[in-house]
């Protein structure tokens, strides 16, 4: 390689991350000025739930307790990084930012990195919010590990990958908005989120197996309470599996323009 190629290679790669920060600051500002809101919002419902069933189960079982807690932060990213982020890629659709973003001379990668990126912005809060609540309304003492922010950094990326694949799927703002609510509620009530997968019928077990808030609260009661174990190392790496089937499916199926 000569140094001309030398240099408009290293040129190529410092205009890509400017404009992934171009970009992510713009999408950034979409959420901007109701950043707060979207933090109570999404941290309301889980938490309603977190304390109902605090006043609702009697002398609940310490695993009993482990799994309502980080059930209901791992419910706080279905809502952030699927639900609000998927209908927020859906709007943009379909009122044509895609296609002024197709008029800017930046890669589809820039793109849904940056849509990525907003979407962990966004979901960090309300997890941390739940993490905290949880432990000071259960008296819980947790196992922390060095692992645990790696593994939450994973979880946010997994789940917010699975909404920026639904919102650029979505062929119309109503069908995202009929589809986020039911698949919510499936995915916090009907699988092995808050609820252990014994109490599951087999159908509704297999399907969980097919979304990444089944691995990400396991994983996630598993290094709270016992640490570091392999089945943690084998739930974080069927998470990174998903990341990036998801990031594989959203790249070679984006359009930047609708029919």
């Amino acid at each position: 390689m000569n140094q001309l190629e030398y240099k408009q290679k290293k040129y190529n790669i410092n205009q890509w991350f400017i404009d992934l920060w171009v970009l992510t600051r713009i999408q950034y500002s979409n959420v901007r000025d109701q950043w707060v809101l979207i933090i109570i919002l999404a941290s309301s419902f889980p938490l309603s739930t977190l304390l109902l069933l605090h006043f609702f189960v009697e002398d609940p079982t310490e695993e009993m307790v482990l799994r309502l807690v980080t059930g209901n932060m791992v419910f706080a990213l279905i809502i952030t990084g699927i639900n609000l982020l998927a209908q927020d890629l859906s709007w943009q659709k379909h009122r044509g930012h895609f296609v002024f973003y197709a008029s800017l001379p930046i890669s589809k990668i820039s793109f849904i990195l940056a849509n990525l990126i907003k979407g962990i912005i966004t979901s960090i809060p309300s997890f941390i919010i739940l993490a905290l609540i949880g432990e000071v309304l259960y008296d819980l003492s947790w196992k922390f590990n060095w692992f645990i922010i790696p593994l939450v950094f994973l979880s946010i990326l997994s789940i917010v990958g699975l909404g920026v694949l639904i919102g650029f799927w979505s062929p119309s703002p109503q069908v995202t908005n009929i589809v986020l609510p039911s698949l919510m509620m499936f995915l916090g009530f009907l699988t092995p989120v808050l609820i252990d997968s014994s109490q599951l019928p087999n159908i509704l077990y297999w399907i969980s197996l097919l979304f990444p808030t089944t691995y990400v609260a396991e994983a996630m009661r598993e290094l709270l309470s016992a640490g570091l174990t392999y089945k943690v190392m084998i739930n974080s790496l069927i998470l990174i599996i998903f990341t990036i089937i998801s990031y594989i499916l959203v790249l070679k199926n984006i359009k930047w323009r609708i029919e």
